[in-house]
């Protein structure tokens, strides 16, 4: 047997499947259409405390996302701390203010006008956890040598979307927010170089007086073409 044949042998395992049965199949995957049809973006939140133990879950969760060569380039920055809140809240504001001031379009404002939104951001403060999303282009060696990363966007882009989906499956509530530009995150947070912002994320518990806008997802047969 050749060294390369008992190297591939030792990277692998075997793997079964769930194994349900078809009728589980269909009634599972209702259940969890169901649930997170459920799922908005919210902007009122409650100052409601989330403990530790379940951010760590959900961030553990939302690392199991496939990445390009399984490099999991990704960072999750968790911020409770009052004080840096309310540092990039300021910070977030500033560039927001911007944005609709004068560098979003007339076509972009109008499609925001139902969503209801502004660039003041007072729920940066209020939420009890911002998970800020980063990106890694490349890694570092331990003698500062770059190592590439691949399909950065698209790893990033599946993690964020297991990290909304955890969030959800525990009862809470959370916000795409990408204040552009975002590198003041970085800065902020002090992150190395080959970290970049991709997502800001307030987590928490929906205020009591919680309002969303009135919305409606497209159909299944506007949003899949089957080939059968």
């Amino acid at each position: 047997m050749s060294q390369n044949t008992i190297d591939t042998e030792k990277k692998f395992i075997t793997y079964k499947g769930l194994n349900f049965t078809e009728s589980d199949t269909l009634e599972r995957s209702k259940e969890f259409y169901g649930l997170m049809d459920k799922r908005r973006s919210v902007r009122d939140f409650s100052d409601k405390p989330v403990p530790k133990k379940v951010i760590d879950n959900i961030i553990r969760t939302a690392s199991t996302a496939p990445s390009g060569a399984h490099k999991q380039p990704w960072t999750f920055c968790v911020v409770s701390n009052a004080e840096l809140k309310s540092r990039i809240r300021k910070m977030a504001e500033e560039e927001e203010y911007k944005s609709y001031h004068g560098r979003m379009s007339d076509e972009w404002l109008d499609d925001l006008k139902p969503l209801g939104t502004d660039w003041v951001k007072e729920f940066l403060d209020i939420a009890p956890w911002l998970i800020i999303v980063m990106k890694k282009p490349y890694d570092l060696g331990e003698n500062g040598e770059k190592r590439q990363n691949y399909y950065v966007n698209e790893s990033v882009g599946l993690a964020s979307g297991f990290l909304l989906a955890a969030i959800h499956e525990a009862g809470l509530v959370s916000l795409t927010h990408t204040p552009s530009p975002m590198n003041f995150l970085a800065k902020a947070l002090e992150r190395p170089e080959n970290e970049r912002p991709f997502l800001l994320i307030p987590v928490g518990y929906p205020a009591d007086d919680c309002q969303v806008p009135d919305l409606e997802r497209k159909p299944l047969e506007d949003v899949a073409v089957y080939y059968e």
